[in-house]
């Protein structure tokens, strides 16, 4: 029987892979949070609403490599790196779905985990995963194309997940690509213009308890004459 611990416990992810665990007949040994969150000390099972575990939620500052087999940390970059490096030490195995990370700090992981299991996806969406596999939309769309991104997310999301989509062109034959990073445009208010031929729109929406919806559309023009022809 797998033993999995939890970091970020309480947190909406956190509660739900816990839920999942117990539905799997894996078995939770640890439950993480930051020192000071106020429900450090309670079951993780009730907290999550899946049934008493007999497993308080401890500080991440607590040893808990000792009795598991995986360690699953939804947390902050910062944390998780440091988290691997114990798996790394210990030879566990980690599933990180922390977002935000530099590439630098992807190195680093990458450095870490070279001799343990892990799995690095800061998004675990399904239609994310495929969102950022769309490269010829946002990799490499040539300048005859208009692309406009709208991403839908509940109240307590606290980053812009599209903002870690594959969106920097680097090219592949057909020109210079764009950089994301270097062309998104998450403003637009009053006279602001024409678009640029090179600009990403970029627009989000937060409210209730949207799972997570996102849309790319890719717009075709008439070089020169900028009319539409094609959606």
């Amino acid at each position: 029987m797998v033993k999995i611990a939890v970091c970020g416990a309480a947190g909406r992810m956190g509660q739900r892979i816990i839920v999942a665990a117990k539905e799997a007949g894996c078995t939770v040994s640890g439950a993480l949070e930051r020192p000071g969150h106020e429900l450090v000390g309670q079951d993780a099972g009730l907290i999550a609403g899946c049934g008493a575990l007999g497993v308080a939620i401890s500080t991440i500052s607590t040893p808990w490599s000792r009795g598991c087999d995986v360690l699953i940390d939804f947390t902050t970059p910062k944390v998780s790196l440091k988290n691997l490096e114990v798996c790394s030490l210990k030879k566990k195995a980690i599933v990180i779905g922390s977002t935000g990370f530099t590439p630098e700090e992807r190195a680093l992981a990458a450095e870490l985990a070279r001799d343990i299991p892990a799995v690095l996806a800061p998004t675990c969406r399904s239609g994310q995963r495929l969102l950022q596999g769309i490269e010829g939309c946002c990799q490499d769309p040539g300048d005859d194309f208009d692309v406009e991104i709208v991403e839908l997310h509940h109240n307590k999301k606290k980053r812009l997940t599209v903002r870690n989509c594959r969106a920097h062109g680097r090219g592949r034959g057909r020109g210079p690509g764009r950089d994301y990073n270097k062309v998104a445009n998450y403003h637009r208010e009053g006279i602001c213009g024409e678009r640029t031929k090179e600009e990403i729109g970029m627009q989000t929406v937060r409210g209730g308890d949207i799972v997570g919806e996102h849309t790319v559309t890719s717009s075709a023009w008439e070089s020169g004459s900028r009319s539409p022809t094609a959606p």
